[in-house]
């Protein structure tokens, strides 16, 4: 069983897409669902990396779900999140933005924009 589970997550890692400091200032991406966090930084003398992972599923944090691509831009200093409705969850120190049709990513210098197009907040029943 723990072998099978082995080869099933190494081939959904290798399915998993991740793009590094990206060329382009700004990303206009398709997402239902995106999680805001960071790593630890390249070196002493710069700041954060920030860590956007993108879903087609909202709260995929519940499920255990792989993202679909997943963005890291190093020497972060902060994100802003403009106009879009989020979740932080304290256990993981994450920002969760559900219900999009659009994200958009801007690089100015060490700070990212996010903005985008969210769908109306589904209702969610409390557990």
């Amino acid at each position: 069983m723990q072998i099978i589970n082995y080869i099933n997550f190494r081939s959904l890692i290798s399915i998993m897409k991740t793009i590094t400091n990206p060329k382009q200032s700004e990303l206009q991406l398709k997402a239902t669902c995106a999680i805001v966090s960071r790593k630890p930084a390249v070196d002493k003398n710069s700041f954060k990396t920030a860590v956007i992972s993108l879903y087609k599923m909202n709260n995929p944090h519940k499920s255990n779900t792989f993202p679909e691509t997943t963005y890291e831009f190093t020497n972060v200093e902060k994100v802003r999140i403009k106009g879009l409705n989020v979740s932080y969850y304290l256990e993981g120190n994450d920002i969760i933005i559900n219900d999009l049709e659009e994200l958009k990513i801007i690089k100015e210098g060490t700070f990212l924009v996010l903005k985008g197009y969210q769908f109306e907040m589904e209702r969610r029943s409390k557990k």
